[in-house]
């Protein structure tokens, strides 16, 4: 077909037309359909079951879902969990029963499988169990979260990756195949094409649809081609799996103290519109648990970069979360406190009730003086070193050690504190005489 008939018949979208039409047209999904790849296997042994597919947008859920079907020599059912509802699908195993009884096998796709609900995902159960149909569900969003779990057990989960730039490359050349000639781009717009698609491959040909009625000459370059498409969106969902995989590689990449990488993940999490409120409380937990007192003042930076971007607003204070995340990478790290809290919420569910010691007891009124509260507390001021060394662990509980400061920032020298005050603690309590000296150093 020529350019002149591409352009006096009417068409589907290309992404369409140029849909693989078998599993070896398939581009930038190796691991499943290469030669030893998993679908490969299961349609060599006759053993397709039901699948899951996830993966981010145009990477070819619904193509390959198809394509199975014919390569299995199934009956294709499609229906859209957005919508398609248990009437249609009723139908749909309806005439999946009619095939069954006449040796047919049926394999019902379900696109964006996650939009069911609860009860919709379970009327797919019994269906799938006895083999009315084969299940190829297709998500977005992470199945551990989005699917029942009833509905897991019974289908495999495979991942289906992002195109990478020789995957969309080959799909250009396919386009430019279909249309007999080449788009009119150098070498920079091309490659700045193929970024811009950001994996997607049906984003891909869209774009570049918008390209094929453009004369031979003149050849545009990357500038000119930015005015003349708009490039994909980073992928981003704040009520979904993106929005906790960006927070995390944030997170993680402060803990490694990577202050570049982890300018990039903010800018990445703010250009996709997140809510900087969310990140500034991440980011003031992340002073609490990965600084700790090995920097004391984390968390009050994070609160005034907090305040400072309420006051300024984006993009103003965005500048403040970018310095914040510059002072946290490069802050040093502890987690001492952190653990040391993990482990003293654990003791305390071990032990229960018990009572603090009635030493450590107010005693406001005659009877609770009677009853021994407050005897024997020795007030640490009226001590000469400042210091009683008395036991405040329950009694009957052994003393525990949950704090242990590590050598980096100001812990280094609360850990001289600490140490000071064991050795202080162990003279007094085997002496039991107040006073007794210690070298501090």
């Amino acid at each position: 077909m020529n350019e002149l008939d591409l352009k006096s018949v009417p068409l589907a979208p290309l992404a369409e037309l140029l849909r693989p039409k078998t599993l070896d047209d398939v581009v930038g999904q190796d691991q499943l359909l290469g030669a030893n790849g998993r679908l490969r296997v299961m349609l060599a042994h006759d053993a397709l079951g039901s699948i899951i597919f996830w993966g981010p947008p145009g990477t070819g859920k619904t193509t390959i879902s198809r394509l199975l079907a014919d390569a299995a020599n199934m009956a294709f059912e499609p229906v859209s969990a957005v919508f398609d509802g248990v009437g249609e699908l009723r139908k749909v195993f309806e005439r999946a029963q009619q095939r069954r009884s006449q040796g047919c096998r049926t394999l019902l796709f379900v696109d964006e499988v996650h939009r069911f609900n609860k009860a919709q995902q379970d009327g797919l159960l019994p269906k799938v169990e006895d083999g009315t149909v084969t299940l190829v569900g297709a998500t977005t969003e992470n199945p551990s979260f989005a699917l029942n779990g009833a509905l897991l057990s019974r289908a495999q989960v495979l991942v289906l990756d992002r195109l990478d730039r020789p995957a969309l490359a080959s799909i250009l050349a396919r386009l430019e195949a279909h249309i007999g000639r080449e788009l009119p781009l150098d070498d920079d717009a091309r490659t700045a094409l193929i970024i811009m698609a950001d994996g997607d491959g049906r984003y891909l040909l869209n774009m570049a649809s918008q390209l094929t009625d453009l004369p031979a000459l003149p050849v545009i370059d990357s500038r000119i081609l930015a005015s003349l498409v708009a490039g994909r969106a980073p992928a981003f969902d704040r009520a979904g799996d993106q929005r906790y995989n960006l927070m995390s590689a944030l997170h993680k990449t402060l803990r490694a103290s990577d202050a570049d990488a982890g300018l990039y993940w903010l800018a990445r999490m703010l250009a996709g519109g997140e809510d900087p409120h969310y990140i500034l409380r991440r980011l003031t937990r992340f002073a609490a648990e990965d600084i700790g007192l090995a920097e004391p003042e984390a968390q009050s930076r994070a609160l005034a970069a907090w305040q400072a971007h309420e006051r300024l607003g984006s993009p103003e204070g965005d500048l403040a979360i970018a310095g914040l995340v510059i002072y946290l990478a490069t802050a040093p790290k502890s987690n001492a406190a952190y653990q040391a809290f993990k482990a003293a919420t654990k003791a305390a569910a071990i032990t229960g009730s018990l009572s603090p010691p009635a030493h450590t007891l107010n005693a406001p009124t005659k009877l609770m003086k009677q009853l021994g509260y407050g005897v024997d507390y020795a007030y640490d001021h009226d001590d000469p070193d400042g210091f009683s060394g008395q036991n405040c662990f329950p009694d009957g509980m052994a003393r525990q050690v949950f704090y242990q400061p590590v050598a980096r920032g100001y812990e280094r020298e609360i850990a001289k504190r600490v140490a000071y005050w064991d050795r202080l603690r162990t003279a007094k309590q085997a002496d039991d005489k107040p006073g007794v000296p210690v070298d501090e150093d």
